[in-house]
């Protein structure tokens, strides 16, 4: 990646260029003068936080088995990191808005190492509910690191080249999504299933309690290991010098002291409710891909398995070419133009069930890559003094993928599985409503307030 040390002056000339771009943000350095170091530091973490949100899938199929509990007893370790994300949120906010960026990280990360080093004591004590508390904990540092990191890197540079920068360090996620699925796959699973017979034998001869310990216990060397190195980043972020951006407004490029703006500016809220609604798409999406794979397909666990690992490669595979992409094409332009696309992938899901439809499913991550980093640097904009809360309200918005994920779950029973996934069509739809119509900041002399 070739990264511009440039800087853009007010003297610049504006004028309509190739893909609704203009001078500004064709120049304007994807990583300015002096910032280098910080963004490396900071861009990993999103690759780290991304690995206990996707094996809490794994801890859901292991607890289910090592505990003897039904789906809907283990689903509350999802609601603990929800939670987490939602009650933490607007603390996070407020603690980086008065000690900054790197106090909120290094506070993220020590919740994070803390509530993944928690799992030894609650598999020694082989209780369900110190698991989620754990997961409560975890989910607080993530919501400090969401806050923060999106934040951030927003504001690292130029606003006209923040959609890029943050679809870039965006790209780290899928990244480790996948990588939580290969661990939570080699080293979660054990790959021991007992039969009927087998089983009433273990309980007969009073040792099915210590393999079902035993398969408590696997998930305890990834999540120490996954602590310690939460921990020691922490370490790496509070050595690291990082930029006074509290000077700086985003919706500028010139130093100086952030604007007092309202809260309530309609494209900032816009951006909650289509950041709401696509966590919820995306969550949803992912949640029954492989139920809806294999009833459609009549393939496998294992299977349907790595076709999802597929559809977060394509993930992947979106957040880093959007990076370029977004030199030649406004980043409201694709959001609008993904949005459409997804919701015609989706339809064809919901009216051809089979290959067709799974394939179309499978896309629908390439086209979603783009949406959470760009809603959220587009609701950045412009938002001066407020800039550190409106970040935390709208990783708030994440308790979306728990809402709408339980609105298919109530669709997927009462109309069938391929129903459920209108659900995602229409928050698709929402999003490019927003893109075209609510997504533009408008300069202090013109904008708007919900107030």
């Amino acid at each position: 990646m070739s990264i511009s040390t440039g800087s853009i002056g007010p003297g610049k000339s504006v004028g309509p260029k190739r893909g609704g771009l203009d001078d500004e943000e064709i120049a304007a350095p994807l990583i300015p003068r002096g910032r280098l170091i910080p963004f490396v530091v900071v861009t990993p973490l999103f690759f780290l936080w991304a690995i206990p949100n996707n094996l809490t899938d794994f801890l859901i199929r292991q607890f289910m088995k090592s505990f003897e509990i039904n789906r809907s007893g283990a689903a509350q370790l999802q609601i603990g990191i929800f939670v987490g994300y939602f009650v933490m949120a607007i603390p996070a906010g407020q603690i980086m808005r008065y000690f900054g960026y790197k106090a909120g990280l290094v506070t993220g990360l020590i919740l994070m190492g803390g509530g993944c080093w928690l799992f030894w004591p609650a598999a020694l004590a082989d209780k369900y509910p110190f698991f989620v508390a754990a997961q409560f904990v975890i989910g607080c540092g993530l919501s400090f690191l969401e806050t923060g990191a999106n934040s951030f890197i927003a504001q690292l540079g130029p606003t006209a080249s923040s959609e890029r920068r943050l679809n870039f360090s965006q790209a780290f996620n899928p990244l480790g999504s996948i990588t939580a699925g290969l661990v939570g796959t080699v080293f979660i699973f054990s790959g021991v299933e007992f039969s009927g017979a087998e089983t009433a034998a273990k309980k007969a001869s009073g040792t099915m309690q210590a393999y079902l310990h035993s398969e408590t216990m696997r998930v305890v060397p990834t999540y120490l290991l996954l602590g310690t190195v939460a921990l020691l980043w922490a370490l790496m972020v509070l050595m690291t010098k990082f930029p006074d951006t509290a000077k700086e407004d985003v919706s500028r490029e010139d130093a100086g002291p952030a604007k007092q703006v309202s809260l309530f500016q309609r494209h900032f809220v816009l951006a909650v409710l289509a950041q709401f609604l696509y966590v919820g798409a995306q969550v949803g999406t992912w949640s029954y891909f492989i139920l809806y794979v294999r009833s459609a397909t009549g393939i496998g666990d294992k299977a349907a398995g790595y076709m999802l690992t597929a559809t977060l490669a394509a993930f992947a595979v979106g957040r880093f070419s959007s990076a370029w992409l977004m030199k030649l094409f406004h980043a409201r332009t694709m959001l609008g133009v993904y949005s459409v696309v997804n919701v015609v992938l989706g339809l064809v899901a919901v009216a051809r069930p089979g290959w067709v439809g799974a394939m179309c499913l499978l896309t629908t991550s390439l086209f979603m890559s783009i949406m959470f980093p760009t809603i959220f640097a587009l609701g950045l904009k412009g938002m001066g003094d407020k800039t550190k809360t409106a970040g935390s309200l709208l990783v708030m918005a994440i308790l979306g993928g728990a809402a709408l994920t339980k609105v298919m779950g109530v669709v997927a029973d009462s109309y069938g599985l391929q129903a459920a996934y209108l659900v995602p069509v229409v928050c698709f739809a929402a999003v490019a409503l927003y893109a075209w119509f609510g997504g533009e900041h408008r300069e202090a002399a013109s904008e708007g307030s919900l107030s």
